[in-house]
């Protein structure tokens, strides 16, 4: 065997495949940031309970206070959680059932700035002069609305919708 083989097999050896369960909770923004405040003896002790998994760690806490009668303070505490956490995690329990346990998308959800009476002004706007580009059209919505709008956003707001043109292949060489 030659240096480099050794040192690909041992690079090799060093990297772990990835944990499969952590991989599917990134992907599902389920992740517990805190596993280590997770201080609860059968997250500690048994394979089962896995303190990286925040809706397992969401719903056990939930299920102490409810059924085994721990207290709300000891059982924040324990499952690495504020009181307040706790009483928004049983809300969203109580109104969404399990799925309530799982992390909502963070910031925004949409464009919040076009409304759907600004986005009617637009669409009109734009089916009236088609030429404006989307510097005059923010401009006019500045005027008429008092809300600043990137024109890019006017762009990519006029473009939904719209029929995405297939680019055309043209073949290379002479």
């Amino acid at each position: 065997m030659d240096v480099l083989s050794i040192t690909l097999e041992i690079a090799m050896a060093k990297q772990k495949s990835p944990d499969p369960k952590l991989v599917a909770l990134r992907e599902r923004g389920a992740v517990n940031p805190r596993p280590k405040a997770v201080t609860d003896e059968l997250f500690r002790t048994h394979e089962f309970f896995d303190p990286r998994d925040l809706v397992q760690v969401k719903y056990e806490m939930l299920r102490r206070v409810r059924w085994e009668g721990m207290s709300v303070a000891r059982a924040a505490a324990d499952f690495g959680f504020s009181r307040l956490s706790f009483y928004q995690t049983r809300a969203a329990f109580e109104g969404d059932g399990l799925s309530g346990l799982i992390p909502k998308k963070r910031g925004p959800h949409g464009p919040h700035k076009l409304t759907n009476e600004v986005m009617n002004h637009l669409r009109k706007v734009h089916d009236d002069a088609p030429s404006l580009r989307a510097p005059q059209l923010a401009e006019m919505i500045d005027k008429k609305f008092g809300i600043h709008i990137h024109p890019r956003t006017i762009e990519r707001a006029l473009g939904r919708g719209e029929k995405k043109r297939k680019p055309r292949w043209r073949p290379t060489g002479p």
